[in-house]
């Protein structure tokens, strides 16, 4: 202990949790919104679908992923933090174009077909709470998102992001208003009855592909990057290694959080559904604004109330995360200026991309397309371009070149190799079973 000076030396973590200008909630920020952005109203739907359909006996896929959402969205922020490019840009520099264009325009697609079901889901949420025409309802929604991103600098919006995480709590709320025999739920959690019946399988690869997510890679790592912008003093990782200690710590703490937040809601939504729905023989729910309809006659309006704002709290809180990811995924592909702290006139492709991907997903709603074909043929993009991303995340994450000496450790590359394999094993059987 060096007591030349009458000072103990304090570690880089410690500061951050000691300090007294900022406390450590102030200190969540991408990992917290990307988690919270995962349980958006199309995955409500899945894990509605997932609860009314067999039960209790689906609990114990939220535990399985939870280590392996933790372990990518980690890779993802900590190669934002250290390189100061998002994964686009790395990609671009270190890997041919092909795969680059077509991770980038698949990401794309799939995307804007996701804003347009969760501008939908909006809509049928407000609708059946208020009555009145859907799609009008899902236009403002839309509308008030892009105006959210456009209007309003980073710094600020980045809070209205996080209150948002809020709306999740209201399917937490649901579980206290009905009846839990929790002694059952944590046997079948841990000791599930598994199937392997074609639906049972669909219904589990549905559930991983839409917790592990290629635009959430996108966005956390981009956001890491914003986050270091943000603040002057700050520089990537790789050339200022002295702000390593203490930013993995925090990047650890506040994807943590994220994650456990949004594997903890989307556990709630598969318990309330299979407590409620599946006992009472309702089997076949399609939209999260459909389960929220079935919950009325069951679990009684305060229940459907806070299912129906649920809905329409994580889809303000999801449109800005898949407009922004494919944009930050465009602008890095194409070496575009990029950023949310940026006004438009300074980014204007940039911007663009967020407002057409925005756009185009409202102007689904109006058309005779099936939203649930949609949004499957989303899920389906997504689970295909998933795996390429994650074999690129972990290879990007393990050079040198890139990371310098913050290459990742021999645990995280573990459960990032089994996260991989396992969305692997997923994409099979999401096509063995088509």
């Amino acid at each position: 202990m060096n007591q030349s000076n009458g000072k103990i030396p304090v570690n880089p973590v410690a500061k951050v949790l000691m300090s007294s200008d900022v406390s450590w909630i102030n200190e969540l920020g991408p990992g917290l919104i990307t988690g919270a952005a995962d349980d958006d109203p199309s995955g409500i739907a899945t894990y509605s679908q997932a609860g009314a359909q067999f039960g209790y006996n689906m609990l114990w896929t939220l535990i399985l992923t939870f280590p392996l959402m933790v372990a990518m969205q980690v890779i993802s922020a900590k190669i934002g933090r250290t390189s100061g490019h998002g994964l686009a840009t790395n990609i671009s520099r270190h890997y041919p174009a092909w795969l680059l264009y077509c991770i980038v325009g698949l990401l794309l697609i799939a995307n804007t077909v996701n804003i347009a079901a969760d501008v939908a889901a909006m809509g049928d949420a407000m609708k059946l709470m208020i009555g009145g025409p859907a799609h009008w309802y899902a236009l403002g929604f839309g509308l008030l998102s892009l105006a959210l991103q456009i209007m309003i600098p980073y710094t600020r919006y980045v809070h209205i992001l996080k209150w948002l995480t809020l709306a999740l709590f209201a399917y937490v709320g649901i579980v206290f208003v009905v009846q839990i025999p929790w002694n059952l739920v944590a046997e079948k959690t841990f000791l599930p009855h598994l199937s392997w019946n074609a639906e049972y399988i669909t219904v589990v690869v549905a559930v991983f592909g839409t917790t592990i997510s290629p635009y959430l890679f996108f966005w956390q790592a981009s956001q890491e990057v914003e986050e270091q912008l943000a603040h002057p003093k700050d520089r990537p990782i790789i050339d200022a290694p002295d702000q390593a200690n203490a930013n993995f710590y925090r990047i650890k703490v506040d994807t943590v959080v994220g994650m456990a937040f949004s594997n903890a809601v989307a556990f709630f939504i598969v318990l309330t559904t299979a407590v409620t729905l599946h006992l009472h023989g309702i089997t076949d729910i399609q939209t999260s604004a459909q389960a929220a309809s079935a919950l009325r006659p069951i679990a009684g309006e305060f229940a459907f109330w806070l299912f129906g704002a649920g809905i329409i709290g994580t889809g303000l809180l999801a449109i800005p995360v898949l407009a922004g990811s494919a944009a930050y995924a465009m602008a890095g592909a194409f070496h575009w200026t990029n950023s949310l702290a940026l006004k438009p006139v300074m980014a204007k492709r940039f911007y663009g991309i967020i407002a057409i991907a925005t756009l185009i997903g409202v102007a689904l709603c109006f058309t005779p397309i099936d939203p649930m074909k949609a949004l499957f043929w989303s899920a389906v993009i997504n689970g295909v371009i998933s795996v390429p991303i994650m074999v690129v995340m972990m290879l990007m994450a393990s050079r040198s070149d890139i990371m310098g000496p913050f290459i990742i450790s021999r645990r995280l590359k573990l459960f990032g190799w089994l996260g991989t394999l396992v969305m692997a094993i997923a994409v099979v059987g999401m096509f063995w079973f088509l």
